[in-house]
């Protein structure tokens, strides 16, 4: 990609050195996809932490979901202070943040250091979300819609890199729980150093302190629309949630896989695919996607409930491809049609309104599927999950029918829409003051 041209009003600061435009644009792709990356990595290590330290497939659930837990709050309460106090501060803090919570998994030595650790990704990512994607639309080409498919490709790319190269370290190379934790921290010294000579596209505005007060909304004309696509939404990312939280516990159990590696390969199976259909179906309309998306997604589960009861990891490997390739879609189409209903003064109340209930549904369902795998065991809790996403799927691709429309298509046709179980791409209302 060539140097991009300066955009209009970006702020510079004197005397300082920075990198292009251009390069800063690679480097925070990079960071996005290294934020995911270490998001995904503990996955393929809960069965080596359970058994080192005799802890409930709750409470592995639980782990993995006070990261969603805590990437949501933090959305709520600074996703756009980036916007009000520039761009690179807010990077810094996150990839510190970051940085710490890596440190505190390389040197674990309980679960309450998972559930601290978990805690500050999650801080960390939700920091980074708006402040990442913002900027990358910011140092996008004009007339480009590049910093949105990077958002997809980074993340959706992130998590499976990061599932499958842990799972790689875990199952070959020494210090199995430490080695992947250390080389991340060293990426995030180097991301940190990067950052810091990013060029600056936002002037603080002394408005910081109104951008920490959370608001979620929805306006009249686009909530009928809304409650026909949240079961889509909830059972997508639920879906999300169930592989990173308990796929290697799946891998084990029921598939008698008890290397780290198929653990990491189920998350490829899924968010891997799901990255590659965010290139391959970036023109796909809104109509295409709210149909393809979900039957494939539909098919998938449905079939990766019949590899689970055959005792098939084949066809479970297959299947989970077939659902990563309507993984997205089904999710994309609902936000870019639900993005295209909404005036663009309400657009970003939507948006947070629509990630309020993905990140619910990426953790609450795995905790309710943890405390559930206890009881009546692991096989017969992945049938009713697939079961209730499946029936969620359905009804919102029914119902979805009466809202589409050629002008919606239209409306939304540059919605940025990242992965499920990935980060926001949050879009932002152009206000009059300064």
């Amino acid at each position: 990609m060539q140097d991009l041209p300066e955009r209009a009003g970006a702020v510079q600061a004197p005397g300082r050195y920075r990198i292009s435009q251009s390069a800063a644009f690679w480097l925070l792709s990079t960071a996005l996809a290294l934020l995911l990356f270490a998001s995904a990595a503990p996955s393929p290590m809960y069965p080596v932490y359970q058994q080192m330290w005799h802890y409930s497939p709750l409470v592995s659930t639980a782990v993995y979901a006070v990261n969603a837990l805590a990437l949501l709050v933090t959305l709520l309460f600074a996703g756009s202070l980036s916007d009000h106090v520039g761009r690179r501060p807010v990077l810094v803090g996150a990839v510190l943040l970051e940085l710490a919570g890596t440190l505190v998994f390389a040197e674990a030595h309980s679960v309450s250091w998972l559930f601290a650790a978990r805690i500050l990704q999650g801080i960390a990512t939700g920091m980074a979300t708006g402040a990442i994607s913002a900027t990358l639309i910011d140092l996008q080409p004009a007339d480009s819609r590049l910093g949105a498919l990077m958002t997809n490709v980074a993340a959706g790319g992130g998590l499976a890199l990061g599932a499958i190269c842990s799972g790689l370290l875990v199952a070959y190379a020494p210090a199995p729980t430490h080695l992947v934790y250390w080389l991340l921290a060293a990426a995030f010294v180097v991301i940190t150093l990067g950052v810091l000579v990013i060029p600056e596209t936002v002037a603080p505005d002394g408005r910081a302190l109104a951008s920490l007060r959370p608001k979620v909304s929805v306006p009249p004309q686009v909530r009928a629309a809304f409650v026909t696509m949240l079961p889509s939404i909830t059972a997508t990312w639920a879906l999300g949630g169930l592989y990173l939280a308990l796929g290697s516990a799946l891998m084990r159990v029921q598939f008698h896989l008890s290397s780290p590696l198929a653990g990491g390969l189920v998350v490829v199976a899924l968010q891997g695919t799901s990255a590659v259909t965010a290139l391959l179906a970036r023109d796909w309309t809104i109509d295409q996607a709210l149909r393809r998306g979900p039957l494939l997604l539909i098919t998938g589960v449905a079939v990766a409930m019949l590899g689970v009861a055959t005792h098939s990891a084949a066809l479970f490997f297959a299947a989970s491809i077939i659902a990563g390739i309507g993984f997205g879609p089904s999710f994309s189409g609902a936000l870019r049609l639900l993005t295209g209903l909404s005036p663009a003064e309400n657009r970003a109340e939507v948006v947070t309104a629509i990630y309020v209930v993905s990140y619910l549904a990426l953790s609450v369902p795995t905790v309710i599927a943890g405390l559930c795998q206890t009881r009546l065991g692991l096989a017969t809790t992945t049938y009713a999950y697939g079961t209730i996403v499946i029936a969620l799927e359905t009804l919102a691709m029914l119902g979805s029918v009466r809202h589409r429309s050629p002008h919606t298509a239209l409306a939304a046709a540059t919605c940025p829409a990242p992965c499920p179980g990935t980060v926001a791409a949050m879009p932002r209302v152009v206000s009059a003051h300064p």
